[in-house]
């Protein structure tokens, strides 16, 4: 009876969810934070994807490739983009009559189809079920969803068949035109030939040729592998520079001075475009000076890519430099596709003379062609690195690109895709700028004066691609048409708005940083004979050059940073130190109690925080008068145990996440304005995609310091006082530990936060505001 019972539920829940959302309901247990009724509005791009199966050779991935079944997870991915459903949600700006009329028709909807024996369930009910979803005690629920699933979804799933197979583009007309292998230099362009085969000298001080023509030693590898030095130098440009070394030959660097692009070793073409994209960037005193092409944040920042050192640098934001970067790491990546593609058609032409056994000298190529790999998070960051591509590759009009209709047409975006009357932050405006579709990979061949897109992976240059995308493609090891062959030969990494991903899903990156530079499994007909020999030893990861841009420094980042990154040439991080935290923008007057949390490991500090928050804090807010508290919980998992502890307590309290419905939303803000749910349960990720403001906040609760540090201010800003004497009673508190250091430090600072770790006293107060 209890299975019956629960299936029912499922199947009245289901009878308002549209096919995509019980699809999503059958694979998770659970719907996707993204969909509403509004997604009915607007279809999504065609999501494009590349030949899925490792067991492809070379030339049958240059074939037309077949249908692909649509996972339910792409299609749900895919609708953040549809962000009209902002639109219909009650607003910030809407009256609070306005607002309780919406939230009681909901409330009198659902009571009329409970007295019906209808599908939805009261709050307290929909708590329980969600919270069982997570749980251990799940499996009941768990059954009648597939039983839902098979009983209710059959004929749906049957209709959505045909829609639901995307066709797998790729362009397979031009495969001779980009074939590396069958063309030379000097067929059909003057501007072939590198800038490095003008002179000896020239050719000795190109950072390319430094880079990928060093043969490393036996010795050189294991010292690579060991612990490795740092020291640190400050430049006027970037600030504090951390340098890594393994090798003691390859240690700083010299700051990039505003010089002759010549001297800057780049190709031919470059030298020309490269001012003309870069001018509007300059401030004016920079124009006047023609030998300025840099701004200063380029400036310093192309002095440690060009010299392939990696570099992590968390300073990169949407609003102030997102495209300065964007632009100096395009430069260094098509520089470096031109150098390595001109060199091998050179040596095709010394082949083809001299009509012998091709020697070591003529080792110019890896295992696979994709040397380039910049995972960027939404379709409009691909969209925007492209279109720079084509600026540096374009000179004089004469570029010709395959398939850049179809290109802007499945990466753009239109105006009328975003409601008219949404306000948001500026931060959040220049983050989900465009079509912020999740879910793409796209190869990009470049040969001469001409740009392949959606070119195979294994015949492309570059793959631009999302997390998502390449985990897609990736897949598990138990499954048997997963490929990542075409990561064998990478180069360099670009990781761009690695911060965007902390909110997407880390281990994709993880996932992703596993695959790389492995050795293929099948040969893809590439010629042995050409390969370089440090390609052949397996050591293509020390070769690899990664950049990583972050908006902020992270453990989960840094992790990747020291774990991943194994250039011969070095590391170089920037570790500015931020004097002033986000506390400083909190205008409301309010007391800030930050608690630290006493823990031996890190391993332990989750069940330190809960144990810390459910007998020392939550017992403070047991009485009547602190109700309107809300709890703010950066990590999901978080947020699921402290649900479920409310529910088995029994504890009056509503609950907000990602993945809530709008009605559910609309209702828990409802009931924790009018103080009828004491507790409202607030996780970090709704805040960064939805971006509400919750009315009737009195005390507030951080269960961990925010990933972003304006979020702390954004959420104490919240309180506004009805009435005379509000702000006396308003509190904030804040739980923190020793393995918090970097959030502590950007929301107080770096010397209150080094204080506050190593005090003996573990409770700290702030008080802001103008009457402070």
């Amino acid at each position: 009876m209890g299975k019956r019972k629960s299936g029912g539920r499922l199947r009245g829940l289901g009878s308002n969810l549209t096919k995509k959302q019980k699809k999503h309901l059958r694979e998770f247990g659970e719907q996707h934070p993204f969909h509403d009724e509004v997604l009915e509005k607007a279809e999504p791009g065609q999501i494009v994807e590349l030949a899925d199966s490792s067991e492809q050779s070379d030339s049958e991935s240059d074939a037309e490739s077949g249908t692909e079944q649509v996972t339910p997870y792409q299609h749900l991915c895919s609708t953040l983009k549809n962000v009209a459903e902002d639109a219909d949600s009650v607003s910030d700006s809407d009256s609070e009559t306005e607002f309780e009329e919406e939230a009681e028709e909901e409330n009198q909807d659902d009571d009329g189809e409970e007295e019906k024996g209808g599908s939805e369930v009261d709050d307290e009910n929909e708590q329980k079920e969600k919270a069982d979803a997570f749980s251990k005690d799940d499996e009941e629920s768990s059954a009648a969803a597939k039983e839902f699933s098979k009983d209710e979804m059959v004929h749906d799933d049957e209709i959505e068949n045909a829609s639901d197979l995307e066709t797998d583009f790729t362009d397979v007309k031009n495969e001779a035109k980009f074939c590396l292998e069958s063309n030379f230099v000097g067929d059909g362009s003057e501007d072939e030939s590198d800038n490095s085969s003008e002179g000896i000298p020239y050719f000795l001080s190109d950072p390319f040729k430094q880079h990928m023509d060093t043969e490393l030693e036996d010795d050189d590898v294991k010292t690579v592998t060991e612990v490795k030095s740092t020291t640190q130098s400050k430049w006027t440009t970037l600030g504090q520079l951390l340098w890594s070394s393994h090798l003691p030959k390859y240690t700083l660097i010299k700051e990039l001075s505003s010089e002759c692009l010549k001297n800057l070793h780049l190709h031919k073409p470059l030298e020309t475009t490269w001012p003309k994209i870069n001018g509007q960037l300059l401030s004016i005193e920079h124009q006047l000076n023609q030998q300025d092409v840099f701004t200063p944040l380029q400036q310093g920042l192309f002095s440690i890519i060009n010299g392939y050192k990696d570099l992590y640098y968390p300073e990169r934001t949407a609003i102030q430099n997102g495209e300065e970067v964007c632009r100096a790491y395009c430069l260094h990546v098509i520089n470096h596709v031109l150098k390595a593609n001109s060199q091998v058609l050179s040596n095709n032409a010394k082949c083809r003379d001299r009509k012998t056994e091709v020697d070591d000298d003529l080792r110019d190529q890896g295992l696979t062609r994709p040397k380039v790999l910049i995972v960027v998070p939404f379709r409009e960051s691909a969209l925007r690195v492209v279109q720079t591509l084509i600026s540096l590759l374009d000179v004089k009009d004469k570029l010709e690109v395959s398939n850049k209709k179809r290109f802007k047409d499945e990466y753009g975006s239109s105006p009328e895709e975003r409601p008219p009357n949404l306000k948001r932050p500026e931060d959040y405006e220049a983050i989900f700028a465009g079509n912020i579709d999740d879910h793409f990979r796209i190869g990009v061949a470049i040969l001469r004066r001409s740009m392949r897109l959606y070119a195979p992976f294994y015949s492309s240059d570059i793959i631009i691609a999302s997390p998502l995308g390449l985990r897609t493609i990736i897949k598990t090891e138990d499954d048997k048409t997963r490929d990542f062959d075409f990561l064998s030969s990478i180069e360099i990494l670009i990781i761009d708005q690695a911060d965007v991903y902390l909110m997407q899903n880390w281990e994709h990156i993880v996932h992703l940083m596993k695959h790389l530079n492995q050795q293929p499994h099948e040969p893809h007909g590439v010629d042995f004979s050409r390969v370089r020999m440090w390609s052949l030893n397996n050591w293509s990861k020390y070769y690899r050059q990664t950049l990583i841009f972050s908006a902020l420094q992270d453990p989960q980042i840094n992790a990747i940073y020291s774990k991943y990154c194994f250039n011969y040439r070095g590391q170089v991080a920037v570790s500015n130190v931020p004097r002033t935290g986000s506390i400083c923008h909190v205008v409301v007057q309010l007391p800030h109690v930050f608690q630290r949390v006493d823990v031996s490991s890190y391993a332990s500090l989750p069940d330190a925080r809960f144990e810390f928050f459910t007998k020392k804090i939550l017992p403070q807010y047991r009485e009547a008068v602190m109700s309107h508290t809300l709890i703010y919980i950066p990590i999901y998992f978080d947020y699921v145990r402290l649900r479920n502890y409310y529910n088995r307590e029994e504890i009056n309290f509503s609950h907000i996440c990602e993945y809530s419905k709008k009605s559910t939303i609309n209702r828990a803000r409802y009931h924790f304005l009018k103080g009828e749910k004491p507790f409202l349960l607030f996780t970090e990720r709704f805040h960064f995609y939805k971006r509400y403001t919750i009315k009737g906040i009195r005390h507030l609760i951080f269960y961990e310091l925010p990933t972003y540090p304006h979020f702390y201010s954004d959420i104490c800003n919240m309180l506004k006082g009805e009435n005379r004497g509000d702000e006396a009673t308003w509190t904030c508190t804040v739980l923190y530990s020793k393995y918090d250091a970097q959030k502590l430090t950007r929301v107080v600072g770096a010397e209150r936060a080094a204080q506050m770790i190593q005090s003996k006293k573990s409770v700290h107060l702030f008080v802001t505001g103008e009457d402070s």
